[in-house]
């Protein structure tokens, strides 16, 4: 059987893992032809230093029902964005769905450091995997999307607009990186939506990354063992539930309502009826203002 996406082609930059890899495998689960790209290869890592790969993602997109391409891509650098985009337009002619994923920035920030005292180059770096390789990959990539009518762009960030908004975020530098990526959606939507493109920005909740899961010395397979660390832990999701949030936006003819939005996995789960991988849906949003934020005690019961 073919997937609500056959025949569409999508590009999630800065997918070697985390929500970026579960994107990618869920719009290959659905059908869809994806290019998948990063800087750690199975040749040579990036600084991250980490094992994942955008061969692995590939792979695991192929293993879904869906085509997966990786390409090595410093979204850094417009040439290599450009090489890739004709890439894409030679191979396919088309780009149905751009996925900016790009961030980087885990080694880079420091919480609750004020930014006079936080590291410059690092804070400066950050901003610059961030924001401007968000920037550089829209440039290069929405002349092929827009050939087309029904793209979709999506903005991958941390915080809805409504709760970031409220918020300080970790540092100056986290604050001012997610904060941008909301906006950008909401300029992109107002460049592409009258061109007939959608941009939508789209949060994770908390999400059981490998570098999360490696953090609290777990795999996915047991890791409601960390709750005794941190009980907030059990509204954790795995990164396939925000791949699933895409790939219902993505077959979704109606999808233009959503046009410069805010949208969380969450709550998009509740609009479309998607699951977890264990069946549950987790929004994690609603659960951080309600409870963690507002000093209760650890309960996920009635918000998974």
């Amino acid at each position: 059987m073919s997937g609500p996406l056959e025949g569409k082609v999508a590009l999630v930059a800065g997918a070697t893992r985390g929500a970026g890899r579960g994107i990618a495998v869920e719009l290959g689960a659905a059908g869809a032809t994806v290019y998948v790209t990063g800087r750690s290869t199975r040749a040579h890592r990036s600084e991250y230093d980490r094992p994942e790969t955008i061969e692995d993602t590939a792979d695991l997109v192929t293993a879904a029902g869906g085509q997966g391409i990786a390409v090595p891509v410093d979204h850094l650098d417009p040439s290599a964005v450009r090489q890739l985009v004709g890439r894409i337009a030679d191979e396919r002619g088309r780009l149905d769905v751009l996925v900016n994923d790009i961030w980087g920035g885990e080694k880079l920030f420091e919480w609750d450091t004020p930014v006079w005292e936080h590291d410059l180059d690092n804070g400066l770096r950050l901003l610059r995997l961030a924001v401007e390789t968000h920037a550089v990959t829209s440039h290069c990539a929405l002349p092929l999307l827009l050939r087309r009518p029904g793209g979709l762009v999506v903005e991958v960030t941390d915080g809805t607009a409504e709760y970031n908004r409220d918020t300080y975020r970790v540092n100056f530098f986290y604050d001012l990186a997610k904060a941008s990526v909301l906006r950008m959606a909401f300029a992109l939507g107002h460049e592409i939506g009258p061109r007939g493109a959608t941009a939508v920005a789209l949060t994770p909740g908390w999400m059981r990354s490998e570098i999360m899961l490696e953090a609290y010395g777990v795999r996915e397979e047991n890791w409601r063992d960390a709750l005794a660390r941190e009980p907030h832990f059990a509204i954790s999701e795995t990164p396939r539930f925000t791949g699933r949030a895409v790939a219902a936006l993505a077959a979704d003819p109606d999808v233009a309502r959503f046009n410069g939005s805010s949208l969380s996995s969450g709550g998009l789960a509740r609009e479309y009826g998607f699951t977890d991988l264990d069946g549950s849906r987790p929004d994690a949003w609603r659960y951080l203002v309600e409870v963690q934020d507002a000093g209760k005690p650890a309960d996920a019961t009635g918000y998974r």
